[in-house]
């Protein structure tokens, strides 16, 4: 198993190889709420949620073992203070392409995409795509606001990127963000009036996933179900007879077969627990034609774990996969998923898991 960082809600966890915490936590106490390890560089970057002290970023060139603190997204400031918004959380940070040195992505709450091109030091508000004129038919989801949780860099074409919103649907740019239209035709959202079912400015998608290998087919765990697109995103199929549940939030894509994903199943809406109280991860292998629950290693009962939506990890073999919970309970599995062990069962409640590069 790869090297694991751990965002929590009282600091950043690191998890060796062979499942040890290494070290004291980075930023004891304090709410981490997304984490990236650059592949490109090995760069670490860590945003926390600090409430009123604002969202602050921070950045590690020795893979953890120091930190510094550098420029957090912030929006342009405006005429009247009391209208201009306020980043509240940074919700994703993801890399920019091999050819594009320096550049980080950032996704917040409220629903915002901001670019950094010297490794944070700076940032830069995505305008055309806070200008929408669809923004104003955004609503929350799990938070008051729209979030921007979901960042996905074509590896094929830095400049081809798509973002999903809860809830604002899911947003497409082939220009490195000059320009966007509005994808995710195909998806359905059921607690809107009925003339809104597919509108695809209505829908709420909490997490996508891409396979590198083929990056056209992207996996969208949405509200209402899971859904499938061979198309980059502009058009999705829901996936019927998921057991033993379509809901959840986490997704994980094969990084090389593109039938493959995962997911972990919950009850909805208010509730947000394991099924009949069981946790399990469900796994296709042929495109999302059968669903498997995968649950050796998990708790078999009085289960209340629910798994966020960057909780769930899997390295470039698709065979390591790591999942943290809202109740500070960390597994691993080598096998792809069909098994699991307990890395640790006492830590705070987890926001998100990645892997350090090799």
């Amino acid at each position: 198993m790869p090297d694991l960082l751990v965002a929590t809600r009282k600091g950043l966890v690191r998890i060796d190889g062979s499942g040890r915490i290494v070290g004291p936590p980075a930023f004891l106490g304090d709410p981490v709420s997304a984490v990236l390890a650059d592949p490109r560089d090995g760069t670490v970057y860590a945003a926390l949620r600090l409430g009123h002290f604002g969202v602050k970023l921070h950045r590690s060139d020795d893979g953890g073992a120091s930190w510094i603190e550098i420029a957090a997204p912030a929006f342009p400031k405006a005429e009247d203070p009391a209208e201009a918004p306020a980043v509240d959380m940074v919700w994703t940070l993801e890399a920019g392409g091999p050819d594009e040195p320096g550049r980080i992505w950032a996704g917040t709450l409220p629903a915002a995409l901001f670019a950094s091109e010297d490794r944070g030091s700076s940032w830069r508000l995505v305008d055309s795509l806070w200008n929408r004129p669809e923004r104003a038919g955004w609503t929350g989801g799990g938070y008051d606001l729209p979030g921007l949780h979901s960042i996905l860099v074509d590896p094929r074409d830095a400049r081809r990127l798509t973002v999903a919103i809860s809830t604002g649907g899911i947003w497409r740019s082939d220009d490195g963000g000059a320009s966007w239209w509005l994808a995710g035709r195909g998806l359905r959202q059921d607690h809107v009036l009925p003339e809104r079912t597919f509108d695809p400015n209505f829908q709420d998608p909490h997490r996508l996933a891409g396979c590198a290998a083929a990056p056209d087919v992207v996996w969208c765990q949405h509200h209402n179900g899971i859904f499938r697109s061979t198309d980059g995103g502009e058009h999705f199929t829901e996936l019927e007879g998921v057991r033993p549940s379509a809901f959840g939030f986490a997704v994980a894509a094969h990084p090389k077969d593109p039938r493959t994903a995962w997911f972990v199943p919950a009850v909805r809406d208010e509730r947000r627990v394991p099924v009949d109280g069981r946790l399990v991860v469900t796994r296709t292998r042929d495109g999302g034609a059968r669903f498997e629950a995968l649950a050796r290693g998990l708790p078999e009962r009085d289960c209340f774990d629910l798994v966020y939506r960057h909780g769930l990890e899997v390295d470039g073999s698709g065979e390591h996969l790591a999942m943290g919970s809202t109740t500070g309970h960390l597994w691993a599995s080598d096998d792809g998923g069909g098994s699991w062990r307990l890395l640790a069962g006492n830590l705070a409640p987890i926001a998100a898991v990645r892997r350090l590069p090799a």
